[in-house]
């Protein structure tokens, strides 16, 4: 009989393409990944990894074992969710991934109402990029995901996830307060065509973003300087070097000599949860998913419009 805890092994060397990847995410030695897979291998009969290069690569019994893996571990997982679901209690121990700005502007309370409410659960926070995070919840390595996007570069999410809208966040124009511009009502994006920008580091999500909307403006950005720390880019802004984009999600004072300015159209991200399908059933996800539809409720505010919240599905791996 083939051992669920060495097909989770083989699983974990496809999905990150190493033992070494595999060892990291299962939290075990390299030497344990080899010596897993050298069991199921025996267990089998057939050979499942062979040296590629410097690393190893699946054989087609192997790629063939991973892929059985998948479904097998998605139908546990869903079992593990049915009992939980069965007992009622919000127990055990999550991993909430979230961008830096919903970090700071809706995990804390997030992670105070949870702490008082089900005192037998542990959650823990770490702060990592969609583009990091989708991967992990897929591998079951985050258990749920607070990421972002926009109506001009939506997320296409993997089969087997869901998601629920938080809120629409809405994003200004910060400017040097002796700037020409900074006591204009509204910005017009095409007004900032000959600007200097402060903007996030080349790669991350929103640098992309930005500008993408900003050629759609017919503004050819020039981008002199990058931060990924939202306090940073201000702070240079500030300092009468540049213009930047300032969401106002998570926004904290802003600093003496920087004019926060709306555009017109108003430029707005939208930030929702996500979750595998298969462990929607847990009382434990479906208490961080209610606690973060509270907080990112009153988070909205006065920063974004409101907006009908729905659940959305993209499928299921399982079919």
């Amino acid at each position: 009989m083939l051992n669920l805890e060495r097909m989770r092994v083989l699983h974990a060397v496809f999905t990150s393409g190493s033992v070494r990847g595999a060892a990291e995410a299962l939290h075990v030695t390299t030497s344990a990944v080899s010596q897993q897979i050298a069991r199921l291998e025996r267990e089998v009969g057939q050979l499942l990894v062979e040296r590629h290069g410097r690393g190893i690569r699946l054989t087609d019994a192997g790629v063939a074992l991973a892929d059985h893996a998948d479904r097998l571990l998605a139908q546990v997982e869903r079992i593990e969710a049915d009992l939980a679901d069965r007992r009622g209690a919000v127990v055990g121990n999550l991993t909430v991934a979230a961008f830096a700005t919903a970090a700071r502007a809706l995990l804390p309370d997030v992670l105070r109402s949870l702490r008082a409410e089900h005192q037998r659960l542990v959650v823990r926070l770490t702060e990592m990029e969609p583009t990091d995070a989708v991967p992990l919840l897929c591998r079951g390595d985050v258990d749920v995901a607070v990421v972002q996007d926009w109506a001009e570069s939506p997320v296409e999410l993997p089969d087997g996830l869901s998601r629920l809208h938080l809120l629409d966040d809405l994003l200004d124009v910060a400017l040097p307060v002796e700037h020409p511009l900074a006591r204009r009502e509204r910005l017009l994006l095409d007004h900032l065509a000959d600007e200097e920008w402060v903007t996030w580091s080349s790669g991350q999500i929103c640098s992309d973003w930005i500008e993408q909307v900003l050629r759609k403006h017919g503004v050819a950005p020039r981008l002199m300087h990058t931060a990924s720390e939202h306090s940073t880019q201000l702070a240079l802004v500030a300092a009468g070097i540049g213009i930047a984009i300032s969401p106002r999600l998570g926004r904290g004072p802003v600093p003496d000599g920087v004019r926060i300015v709306p555009t017109r159209p108003m430029l707005r991200r939208r930030v929702f949860a996500s979750w595998r399908s298969t462990a929607e059933r847990r009382p434990a996800i479906r208490a961080v998913i209610a606690a973060l539809a509270r907080c990112g409720t009153t988070a909205a505010g006065d920063r974004a419009e409101p907006k009908t919240r729905r659940r959305e599905h993209t499928g299921d791996r399982t079919g």
